[in-house]
């Protein structure tokens, strides 16, 4: 199997021993405390399930500024984006102590890591426009990424930590939320050899299922992981049990019994677009898939970012030995007219764009919130079934 990133061996960082960690949340209730953020949970959630590996914390401003910078940690490590812990104050702490941070995400704040605090240090106005601008590409405020991570703070705690829980994904995501450790498991016992991973924070219409089809053929994968995103999403975007839902629908009349995985990981996305793009592939190896798809504006938000500009920073800013996943790339996907089937846009000579079935996404919102369903080229009917259901389940609760 493939090794994770950065080690021979994945090493998560929630403790799996029972007693030690009852021991540990019982003790944490005497610590100083700090409620973390959203995006600050979702950190922890990933440290825990070993997607991060081989991180064992947060980072500190001098690693969070190489990594903005080059991509490096001050050790070499290899990394594209800071993982950090952002507060709005830490008056309350002293460094070289253990402190217990709390979950905004569950009623009453539980307590869902502890951590040896080794430094506490701020982030000028400037040091955070610098990391903006390299993760994100822009300081723009209307960007969502910026947005967040401009909200958090810029007081930055740092240290080793352990991890207690899994935040709400376990309770809510029970048959989708899946550990790293935990896919690497299953596609070991599955025999599986090469795996390819499809990222999504969308529900998957027909050109999505055909990408997995096509890209499994060529590489001759021996299945396919389909890896959800089940945090925060930007207003608009479609929750995470509805996608859960309709992909399930999807895989379960559409692909071969046991050919594929349907799972999903704790984080809040961070639209931001190439970075993003290398942090995704990083999840996938330390998951054990050997192939990932990238497609057209993966990561993406608005016109911030080029169509492809998440796959060539593979060429331009990721070392060749960087990292052992390799990447499929992808163009975008659609049902041609004239051959009757879904193909890659690029792979249809003597096409014009008529030739294809394309529906924008506000069309398509549309058409489900009217209860119609997308024509059969684009959306199984399965799958726009539960898509129109939402969507007229919106529309009902804001009539007045």
């Amino acid at each position: 199997m493939i090794n994770p990133h950065g080690s021979l061996t994945l090493n998560p960082l929630f403790v799996i021993d029972a007693e030690e960690r009852a021991a540990l949340e019982e003790s944490a209730k005497q610590l100083p405390s700090v409620l973390l953020s959203s995006a600050g949970a979702a950190n922890a959630v990933m440290l825990g399930a070993g997607y991060f590996n081989p991180l064992t914390g947060y980072m500190n401003k001098a690693d969070a500024l190489s990594v903005a910078e080059n991509m490096h940690t001050q050790s070499g490590l290899f990394w594209p984006t800071p993982v950090l812990c952002l507060v709005d104050s830490a008056v309350q702490f002293e460094t070289d102590s253990t402190i217990a941070l709390r979950d905004p995400n569950v009623q009453g704040n539980p307590i869902i890591a502890v951590m040896e605090l080794e430094a506490i240090e701020t982030l000028t106005n400037t040091e955070m426009e610098t990391i903006s601008q390299q993760v994100y590409a822009t300081n723009d405020s209307d960007h969502p990424g910026v947005a967040e991570f401009n909200s958090q703070g810029q007081t930055l705690l740092s240290g080793p930590i352990k991890i207690l829980n899994f935040s709400y994904f376990e309770k809510d995501f029970g048959d989708t939320f899946r550990t790293a450790a935990q896919i690497r498991e299953t596609i070991e016992e599955n025999g599986w050899d090469k795996v390819v991973a499809f990222q999504t924070r969308n529900p998957m219409h027909l050109a999505h299922e055909e990408l997995c089809r096509i890209a499994m053929e060529r590489i001759g994968a021996d299945g396919c992981v389909i890896h959800m995103l089940l945090g925060k999403l930007k207003s608009g975007d479609i929750p995470a049990d509805v996608r859960d839902a309709s992909i399930r629908k999807m895989v379960e009349l559409y692909f071969p019994p046991n050919s594929v995985m349907i799972t999903g990981y704790g984080f809040d996305m961070l639209y931001a677009g190439p970075r993003e793009a290398v942090l995704h592939a990083v999840f996938r190896q330390n998951m054990g898939a050997t192939h990932f798809i990238i497609g057209r504006d993966h990561a993406g938000v608005g016109d911030y970012y080029g169509a492809f500009d998440a796959q060539t920073i593979f060429d331009t800013d990721v070392p060749s030995d960087a990292l052992e996943i390799e990447i499929f790339r992808a163009d975008h996907t659609a049902y041609s007219k004239k051959l009757n089937k879904v193909v890659m846009m690029r792979e249809a000579p003597n096409h014009e764009k008529d030739d294809f079935v394309l529906l924008s996404g506000t069309k398509v919102r549309e058409m489900l919130g009217n209860g119609i369903a997308p024509p059969a080229e684009f959306s199984r009917p399965e799958v726009a079934e539960i898509l129109m259901n939402y969507y007229q389940s919106l529309e009902k609760s804001e009539q007045p």
